[in-house]
């Protein structure tokens, strides 16, 4: 199938934030059946992260605060420039203002098929969802690394705003030629005997399948209001996960949380084939398909 003018063999992409840091594991993800990989936020400069506790497992799902690890682009383009995949590699971006993302995007553009603009995490300081929350910002961003590289760029936009819409059109105005939707929501737990926040930041972002109704809406309501593709994230863990968010408008879908299982590619593009099989479908016979059946 061919998304953003890229060749993807199924729709199913290792999403952002989990495993995508080293050319072996996009080795393997891609022998285990992903479609695409979509690696681990880059910044400009090696990033520790936040301190421990930055995990915190629940029953419906899991919040983390990491604080954007990561080994800065210079250490990275080292890691990836001779790596060699038969699927498509979106690195995923993130920078304090329009001039640090535009940095990074030309020195990643010529090892990598796809950007990804990182405008949402929610627990990032000065980083994040407090860019992706204004609509002025997420266009002039967008405006300035689509002109100043040759490859796709993709928006990924937060769930923590009151129109989503309205953020999803201000990346498309901007130049993008897709858009993620979501990032996690922005949460926090407590630890009732220590009688305070477990995570060290206080707030981190909530994923897994409790997420998934959101994420369903937003991707839902992004496809009916933009032209441009859409990657739906947040709580898929099985076929019938990743039918709905396609059924909703999403071209591509990111596995995050469920991820743990490195099957899981594997699973989910051949439960959607025989899906479609049995339905005697095409993949763009769904796009959108709950939006018009109303």
């Amino acid at each position: 199938m061919r998304v953003f003018e890229l060749e993807f063999p199924n729709p199913v992409l290792l999403a952002s934030g989990v495993l995508g840091i080293s050319s072996y594991l996009f080795k393997r993800i891609e022998k285990l059946g992903a479609g695409g990989i979509v690696t681990k936020s880059i910044g400009i400069l090696p990033k520790k992260g936040y301190e421990n506790p930055t995990i915190v497992e629940l029953d419906y799902g899991m919040l983390n605060a990491m604080g954007l690890p990561n080994p800065g682009v210079d250490y990275f383009l080292e890691e990836i420039k001779d790596v060699s995949l038969k699927i498509p590699l979106i690195v995923s971006i993130f920078g304090k203002n329009s001039e640090e993302f535009v940095k990074i995007a030309k020195k990643l553009e010529n090892y990598c098929d796809a950007l990804e603009l990182n405008l949402s995490c929610p627990h990032a300081e000065s980083y994040g969802m407090a860019i992706g929350q204004d609509e002025k910002i997420v266009y002039k961003i967008t405006k300035d690394v689509k002109k100043s590289v040759e490859i796709p760029v993709i928006v990924k936009l937060t769930p923590n705003v009151d129109d989503i819409v309205r953020i999803a059109r201000s990346a498309e105005n901007g130049g993008a030629d897709g858009i993620t939707a979501i990032n996690t929501l922005k949460a926090l737990a407590v630890d009732i005997n220590m009688e305070k926040p477990i995570l060290k930041n206080v707030y981190g972002g909530l994923s897994g399948r409790c997420i998934k109704p959101v994420a369903l809406r937003c991707v839902y309501d992004i496809y009916k209001n933009v032209k441009i593709p859409v990657i739906g994230v947040g709580g898929i863990a099985s076929p019938e996960d990743a039918i709905e968010f396609i059924m909703c408008g999403a071209s591509l879908v990111g596995i995050g949380s469920a991820a743990r299982d490195l099957n899981v590619f594997k699973d989910i593009s051949e439960g959607v084939e025989n899906f479609l099989k049995k339905k005697n479908y095409t993949l763009k016979n769904i796009i959108g398909k709950a939006t018009k059946n109303i």
